[in-house]
């Protein structure tokens, strides 16, 4: 198998893969709930030959392969979306109050176009090649979920890549980018502060605790953990979203309840600032007679990756693409002379596979700005070009058949 013969095939089932990403972009669920999606899914899989199984709440696992010894390497793709009422107007856009407004439709499309390759080159392949089809990863649990229920287990994953569409990329649609060794998308944590005070008529505040006061302090004393608590290269950022309190306005709340969110690069800046903000919340509350209680909800590591598949991966995607479709993010910092391009504040729960094996991010262009594609991720009216699918699925497909091929068993 020639990459351009690869390539080739991939392009020649863009309307099937166009196809994929329609039904399943209008029929977008959230969280572990994406019913249509796992059937539809599930569906496609049988038809091409293969056995999937269930992995997990909403999880699938499919295998090809395993005609030959030799390593497993594992292809994920997100199928969950967002909680968003979707104005992108496309003929195709959801209706049903959700939307995949993150490009994982895309992912699960391109995903499933790359099943449909490998199963045609099954004979060629040297071990195995696992497809995950993940749900949940906007509340950074589905990962974790699949893990847990063996996800890299049965057989063993020695290696793991994923792809995430970009819109408003200013590169041609299909264009590659490898992420640097090392972390590329920070850890994340989704947590909650409880302030309990004392409700009372608002003429009478000395008969009662004011949790709404408490709560604001609160909120301005956490800017203190990265104002005077972490050196100049402890990134992080730390984010008071919702604080939600009464009813009326001339009744002290019994109660207020704050949410927020917490970006870190490095697991032991996350700990810290987790154990401080629960220090500060509480102590601050106690200042004012209230009560603080911190809950962190849902979150995830930082995502890191290894060093040999950057290098590997990056060949590879040129042998497939061209030295014109595929970079390294080193080279686009070289080129743009901007050290800051090397992070993404955005965080990825794969981040959980690349704590267990060693383990890939890719991102692709899927929407150049000049040709309209203006909206970022998670926006309403955000789209993805379509013309980007051919070569995800042939990458997905691609890399992990040659990194077989390179470490197949002698």
């Amino acid at each position: 198998m020639s990459p351009e013969e690869l390539l080739k095939e991939s392009e020649t089932m863009q309307e099937t893969i166009i196809s994929y990403r329609r039904y399943l972009h209008s029929h977008p669920g959230t969280g572990f709930d994406i019913e249509d999606t796992v059937s539809f899914v599930k569906e496609k899989l049988i038809e091409m030959g293969y056995e999937p199984e269930e992995c997990g709440r909403a999880g699938l696992v499919a295998c090809a392969g395993e005609k030959k010894e030799g390593k497993v390497f594992l292809l994920r793709a997100d199928m969950d979306g967002l909680p968003i009422r979707e104005e992108s107007e496309l003929d195709f856009a959801a209706q049903n109050g959700r939307m995949h407004a993150c490009g994982h439709d895309m992912h699960t499309a391109m995903l499933l176009g790359a099943a449909r390759l490998l199963k045609q080159h099954e004979d060629e392949i040297e071990g195995v090649v696992k497809l995950m089809f993940q749900p949940a990863e906007e509340i950074f649990e589905g990962s974790h979920d699949m893990i847990k229920a063996g996800l890299l287990e049965h057989p063993t994953v020695d290696k793991a890549l994923m792809i995430h569409v970009m819109s408003g990329m200013p590169f041609s649609p299909g264009t590659v980018i490898v992420s640097a060794p090392g972390v590329s998308a920070p850890g994340a944590d989704i947590f909650e502060i409880k302030v309990q005070g004392k409700g009372v008529h608002g003429s009478m505040p000395n008969l009662g605790i004011d949790p709404l006061n408490a709560a604001s302090h609160i909120l301005i004393a956490l800017q203190e953990i990265q104002t005077r608590e972490l050196a100049l290269n402890e990134q992080a950022v730390l984010t008071i979203g919702t604080m939600n309190a009464g009813t009326a306005p001339n009744v002290i709340p019994d109660s207020v309840v704050m949410s927020g969110s917490l970006r870190t690069f490095d697991e032991e800046t996350r700990t810290f600032i987790k154990n401080r903000l629960t220090d500060i919340a509480m102590g601050t509350a106690r200042t004012f007679r209230a009560e603080a209680e911190v809950t962190f909800k849902s979150g995830c590591p930082t995502l890191v990756n290894d060093k040999e598949l950057s290098v590997s991966i990056l060949k590879y995607a040129r042998e497939l693409l061209g030295p014109e479709k595929a970079f390294s993010v080193e080279e686009l910092n070289t080129m743009a002379k901007d050290k800051k391009a090397s992070g993404s504040a955005g965080s990825e729960d794969f981040a959980y596979i690349s704590q267990e094996v060693p383990s890939i991010m890719l991102a692709l262009a899927a929407g150049h700005p000049d040709n309209g594609y203006v909206y970022p991720q998670h926006h309403p009216m955000v789209k993805f070009d379509e013309n980007a699918l051919p070569s995800g699925c042939a990458v997905y497909a691609y890399t992990a058949m040659r990194w077989l091929e390179e470490h197949k068993a002698m």
